[in-house]
């Protein structure tokens, strides 16, 4: 009888030791040569890359491929059921401006869209505007950042990444020929504006460590760049619009906690621009002008949960601003748009969105629904002179849906509903709303997503997926991926912990820097409640999370390894004290008023080191763990996944497998084509499914 074969044996990455001393304190990283010490060019050419550090990486690939081997079937039948809920050539409900309707629309089979527009009313023909799928075909990575027409309809551009770094190229199209302008813009980010003239774009410049910089304006059929304006604040990141009525256009400026708005008047756009109210630390504002006010949402004068203010001046110093809509704790403003007649505000109660309309004469109502768990979107339109506006519901049984909404009659008229080819009935499912109490009492709400017939006890295996940072919610929205493991029996739960702001502003203030370690405690807190209410079984829960979610799921493996049966780590910030350090890295410097400065203050540094969780890994049995990654990653880059992982198969005294995944093609986002993108998630699933059955076992 032959013996059965060996299991595949893990890369065993090399250690280097590197002794690094900071405020007095020393560490000591034997893992530090992943990082290219020419990670720029890498980023801008994966092809650099430091032969040992390709060869380890390879070898990880390699690696992780032959521990999910037995999943290969799985994959893509997780993959099949996922791109079975999509609609091949689907397209967008068309967005009205003067004479044309806009639209994006995918062919069958396409992995990028279609841009395109037609006569208003669609009494007429196609005129395509971009497509993205011939321009992808033959390339690894193709990424469409923004996309816009100009005013007068003449030109469309659109900024393309093709690396997957976030350095973008602006190009531009004349619309009346068909042909490419011969002018592109190089090293730009993500956005541009053009001029309410049309006669100009401005668009921001990336330097050499991928942060913006600079604004320049250009002619926007080709021309001298001439700078507009420059940010001395490493700290800080760039956005250009334009308002509403299109009387000005903006530049914002902010961080996390701190923003400023500077303004060019649209009559005079290559006028030098004049800043609204210079920015004061932990003050945040936006602003937009309705016709005859500026209306700014803001959460000056202890205002945590922001309120909208107004005023008339011509430029609306905080000095003119007065109370409009006062701030209620707990009642979080995330956002406006102006129209002619109407203002519409977004707000979030207790992780539930609801839209409140305002005519010019004051008069208010709201739109809300009666599901227990839902999310509602506006989507901003080109028109201001309209009566119309759009917004998108869905819930997690409810594919979205989209309305026009006439803010005079309140009528509503649904546009369109996501069509789920393989079908979709809602009745099958069940979305709750449940509510964790975290280690101080704080109350955390959890949604979650099974089939009705789930049963409640313990037998059911468990995901838990959370995110808690920057402020960014949860949305309790509709996923033709997570059904693929519901429909399997599986629970999935979202927890809305601190860090987000799910129940306001205060929610996430209660979740960073000092009091970051509510984060990880509140997850284990929702995992425990689901476990004690029958949701799950201690040991066969599944961790999810991505980015700074990556952050937390380091965190939670080493707060409470026995609490899980795998985690998912993707594109995982998790080596925090060393990038806060790194002050070469994009984000390091805007990254610290969310995090604190371990380079300057001690009680960062040692908060940071606390639960940093590269730094924490020490000698426990880990649960099963997958970690991601992008090669050519400004955000999170490849090295944290790649060492956290060799410090955790160093440290482990368990058997359970440690495994690394690096897209060599691409970066934060992953694939950039619709399809591509889905089998990354079936991997993850996959990875949930054989972690929980132990399938290292059984190989």
């Amino acid at each position: 009888m032959n013996a059965p074969p060996s299991p595949p044996r893990p890369p065993v990455a090399k250690r280097e030791p590197k002794t690094l001393t900071q405020l007095g304190r020393t560490r000591v990283d034997d893992y530090a040569w992943m990082k290219d010490d020419n990670w720029q060019q890498v980023l801008r050419d994966p092809k650099a890359l430091r032969a040992d550090i390709r060869e380890h990486l390879e070898a990880e690939n390699a690696y992780t491929r032959a521990m999910l081997a037995g999943t290969e079937s799985l994959q893509a039948a997780l993959f099949a059921e996922m791109k079975g809920r999509i609609k091949e050539d689907d397209s967008s409900v068309p967005a009205p401006d003067g004479p044309f309707d806009y639209y994006v629309r995918y062919d069958a089979g396409a992995e990028h869209p279609v841009h395109a527009r037609r006569p208003r009313g669609g009494a007429g023909g196609e005129q395509v505007l971009l497509d993205e799928e011939a321009a992808a075909r033959g390339k690894a990575y193709y990424h469409v950042g923004a996309a816009h027409h100009s005013p007068d309809h003449g030109l469309y551009g659109w900024a393309v990444d093709e690396q997957g770094s976030e350095y973008y190229t602006l190009r531009f199209r004349d619309l009346a020929t068909g042909e490419d302008l011969a002018h592109v813009v190089e090293s730009a980010y993500g956005d541009f504006a053009f001029s309410p003239c049309s006669k100009w774009i401005f668009w921001i410049w990336r330097d050499e460590n991928a942060r913006p910089a600079k604004v320049f304006r250009r002619p926007a059929r080709g021309g001298e760049d001439v700078l507009v304006y420059e940010e001395p604040d490493e700290g800080m990141f760039l956005g250009v619009g334009v308002t509403a009525d299109d009387s000005h256009l903006a530049i914002h400026v902010g961080n996390q906690e701190t923003t400023e708005t500077w303004l060019i008047p649209a009559s005079d756009p290559t006028a030098a621009p004049v800043c609204v109210e210079s920015r004061q630390e932990g003050v945040k504002y936006d602003i937009d002008h309705w016709s005859d006010r500026w209306v700014i949402r803001t959460n000056a004068d202890g205002a945590v949960d922001f309120k909208l203010c107004v005023s008339t001046a011509e430029v609306p110093a905080r000095a003119t601003w007065s109370d409009w809509i006062a701030h209620e704790p707990g009642r979080y403003i995330t956002g406006f748009l102006t129209y002619a007649g109407h203002l519409v505000r977004a707000e979030r109660v207790n992780a539930c969105d609801r839209i409140v309309v305002t005519a010019r004469d004051g008069e208010a109502h709201a739109i809300a629904f009666d599901e227990e768990a839902y999310a509602l979107h506006l989507e901003g339109g080109f028109e201001y002179d309209t009566t119309t506006m759009r917004f998108v519901y869905q819930s997690p049984t409810t594919p979205r849906q989209w309305f026009d909404y006439d803010m005079r009659s309140r009528e509503r008229v649904l546009r369109k509903t996501q069509e789920i080819p393989s079908g979709h009935d809602p009745s099958r499912y069940v979305a709750r709303r449940l509510y964790a109490k975290a280690e101080d009492g704080a109350e955390v709400p959890i949604t979650v997503l099974m089939l009705k017939d789930t049963p409640l006890d313990g037998s059911a295996p468990l995901l838990v997926y959370g995110y808690g940072s920057y402020g960014h919610a949860m949305d309790p929205s509709f996923s033709i991926r997570n059904l693929s493991l519901v429909d399997r029996g599986w629970i999935w739960a979202v927890a809305h912990i601190r860090g987000g702001s799910d129940k306001g502003w205060g929610w996430f203030l209660d979740g960073r820097k000092e009091k970051k370690v509510n984060t990880f405690t509140d997850f284990i807190a929702c995992a425990e409640h689901l476990v004690a209410q029958g949701y799950g079984t201690r040991g066969r829960v599944a961790a999810y999370g991505g980015s700074a979610g990556g952050m937390l799921m380091g965190a939670v493996a080493n707060m409470a390894p026995d609490l899980w049966g795998a985690i998912i780590a993707a594109v995982p910030f998790v080596d925090v004290l060393n990038t806060m350090s790194d002050t070469t890295l994009p984000l390091t410097p805007p990254e610290w008023p969310e995090w604190g400065n371990p380079l300057e203050d001690e009680a960062a540094h040692d908060r940071i080191a606390g639960y940093s969780p590269y730094d924490q890994v020490s000698a426990k049995p880990y649960p099963p763990i997958l970690a991601t990654g992008g090669l050519s990653d400004p955000r999170v880059t490849y090295w944290e996944p790649a060492k956290w992982v060799a410090r955790l198969r160093a440290n482990t005294t368990g058997e359970a497998p440690i495994l690394l995944k690096i897209n060599m093609e691409a970066g934060h986002a992953g694939a950039s084509g619709r399809f591509d993108f889905l089998k990354e998630i079936a991997l993850d699933y996959a990875f949930a499914i054989w972690a929980l059955e132990k399938g290292w076992e059984t190989r």
